[in-house]
């Protein structure tokens, strides 16, 4: 009986019932927040209006409306279309960047990255101003030149706008495959005489296949789940993002918005699956003998990848300086004058600063409780050693956010919070909802960040202080956190950028006195207050550049600092 004691105390001592109990709590919370809400929203789309079951009757219902199921037909068009410009130039843009000799580097790299410091209904607004009827380009400039006019509203100007917001994300996954590619492969090419169309047919292509399958899926995902561009410039063109916001905010018909939601779920989940199929295939390409690529001197291809890369900087920037302009002008087109009225939001749909301060609020929270769980999280995942069903469990449901679209999210929140027998339904129509929202909608992509990082960490720091007996939890904050500090700041970024900009995954949880910024952009668009929607949108876009540059300078200090004991002899 002494001895049985012993072995509980010493297990109890070495934190294996700490570990166990926590990876419980992990998955149960999981559960709470992800799985249960999304059946919850399946549910509902098998019931009418007064939750009588109607089986299939939605989904008939749906695509024997003419109206509603072309939106399906203009979502796909939309997407392919998009798909396939923003994944060719950002293709031109990153091979510009990673393969040739062109200055600039880094001034193109940070170009590349603001669309993401944006919301999505702010590219459209910048398009309204560009190609509107008073527009800069639709007027020539004040009459000062010919002027250009472009069907803007409608499929046009929600591909322009689309091509922007995916831009910067096909980018990433290009710059990140291009830098992969093992350069002996170029050299035995040369070897046997091929030139170079036929080694980039037969090396290059072939070596970023996967990062090219990857960019697709996650282009045309997130063009097929966005919702911010098609209420800009949509116009009468709807498409299902649109159709949800219709018919959950206009008709109040739940049933239908979560059959459209389920449908605009679909493709998200097919890309989740090609997307975790293309990340192992991709880890497999590069072994420890690969060497990286050397750029060979060719004046005449930097001159072409400047011209590109140019074009493309240029055309990030003609929207984002229109905007901030356009927020200054007294009355577009007739005052040109500047002044800063537009920034006063009393006497607008926003109802003043307020938004912009409940936006900051939320998105400082999210990031620090963001941060805090999914690295806590992505710890007890990938450094215990306790309940491996269970973790395996717990890693499925971490990535599972990344198959849910924002607005299927914020759905499925408002089934499952706002039920009065649900002991969480306190949280609803609180603050605290819409962090939980965000947490939710932007944790997979830190949780794979953090377990990328984790998995570089030496097991062996876990294993003697096992044999040390000391507690995991010493072990984690005086030797993980220390060591994992970049990736950890790298997370709070992403969370507080993606919170600040985001209306989809919180359109529908706001409670009418607590509003938001970008969700204050979409009210004031609606309400003709175009050059108030314009200010609001600068404003998300500064604060946002702001933290970036701290987040820069913060980084490069902590990155020097653990740097430098790293590599301590």
């Amino acid at each position: 009986m002494t001895a049985a004691i012993r072995a509980i105390r010493q297990k109890w001592n070495s934190g294996q019932s700490v570990q166990s109990l926590l990876i419980a709590l992990l998955v149960f919370s999981l559960l709470i927040g992800i799985l249960v809400p999304l059946c919850t929203l399946f549910a509902k789309a098998f019931v009418d209006r007064s939750d009588a079951f109607v089986g299939i009757a939605n989904f008939m219902n749906y695509f024997s409306t003419p109206s509603l199921s072309r939106s399906l037909g203009n979502t796909v068009f939309i997407s392919v279309i998009s798909t396939a410009i923003a994944a060719t130039l950002a293709f031109l843009y990153a091979y510009g960047i990673t393969r040739t000799g062109i200055r600039g580097k880094s001034f193109f790299k940070y170009a590349a990255m603001l669309p993401l410091f944006a919301p999505t209904m702010m590219h459209g607004i910048a398009l309204t101003y560009l190609f509107g009827n008073q527009g800069l380009v639709t007027t020539g400039f004040f009459g000062t030149l010919p002027g250009i006019k472009i069907p803007l509203y409608g499929p046009v100007g929600i591909i322009i706008s689309e091509v922007i917001y995916l831009f910067p994300q096909a980018f990433m996954i290009f710059a990140a495959a291009l830098a992969m590619t093992d350069y002996r492969l170029y050299e035995a090419a040369e070897t046997l005489g091929a030139g170079k169309a036929r080694k980039f047919m037969t090396v290059t292509l072939p070596s970023v296949k996967y990062g090219l399958i990857s960019a697709i899926f996650v282009c045309f995902t997130a063009s097929f789940t966005d919702f911010g561009a098609p209420q800009a410039v949509g116009g009468q063109f709807n498409v299902l993002a649109t159709d949800i916001y219709k018919q959950v905010i206009g008709q109040q018909n739940f049933s239908m918005g979560a059959t459209v939601g389920i449908l605009l779920t679909i493709p998200a989940f097919i890309a989740f699956a090609v997307d975790r199929f293309v990340d192992r295939k991709q880890k497999m390409m590069l072994s420890a003998k690969s060497t990286p690529y050397r750029i060979g001197q060719g004046r005449m291809r930097d001159i072409v990848y400047t011209v590109i890369c140019w074009l493309c900087a240029i055309a990030i920037f003609i929207p984002l300086l229109t905007t901030v302009f356009a927020s200054l002008v007294k009355v577009w087109p007739y005052e040109i004058s500047l002044s800063l009225k537009h920034y006063d939001f009393s006497r607008v749909a926003a109802s003043g600063l307020e938004p912009f301060y409940n936006s900051l609020k939320v998105a400082f929270l999210t990031a620090i409780i963001g941060t805090v769980i999914t690295f806590a999280f992505a710890y007890l995942i990938e450094k215990t050693r306790q309940l491996n069903g269970l973790r395996q469990v717990g890693y499925f449901l971490s990535i599972l956010p990344l198959a849910l679209p924002g607005m299927v999210i914020g759905l499925a929140y408002i089934f499952f919070f706002n039920d009065p027998d649900n002991p969480l339904n306190v949280m609803y129509g609180t603050m605290a909802i819409i962090v939980l929202a965000n947490v939710v909608h932007f944790y997979s992509v830190p949780f794979i960040s953090a377990t990328t990082s984790l998995k570089k960490l030496d097991k062996e720091f876990e294993l003697v202080s096992e044999s040390m007996r000391v507690p995991f939890y010493k072990t984690f904050f005086r030797v993980t956190v220390p060591m994992s500090l970049p990736v950890i700041l790298e997370i709070a970024m992403y969370f507080f950028v993606n919170s600040m900009v985001t209306v989809s995954a919180v359109v529908f949880l706001r409670s009418a006195d607590f509003n938001l910024a970008a969700v204050s952009i979409v009210n004031m668009d609606d309400a003709g207050d175009v050059a108030a929607a314009a200010a609001m949108s600068s404003l998300i876009v500064l604060t946002n550049i702001i933290i970036r540059a701290i987040y820069e300078l913060v980084v490069h200090k902590v990155r020097k600092k653990t740097d430098a004991w790293q590599t301590q002899k």
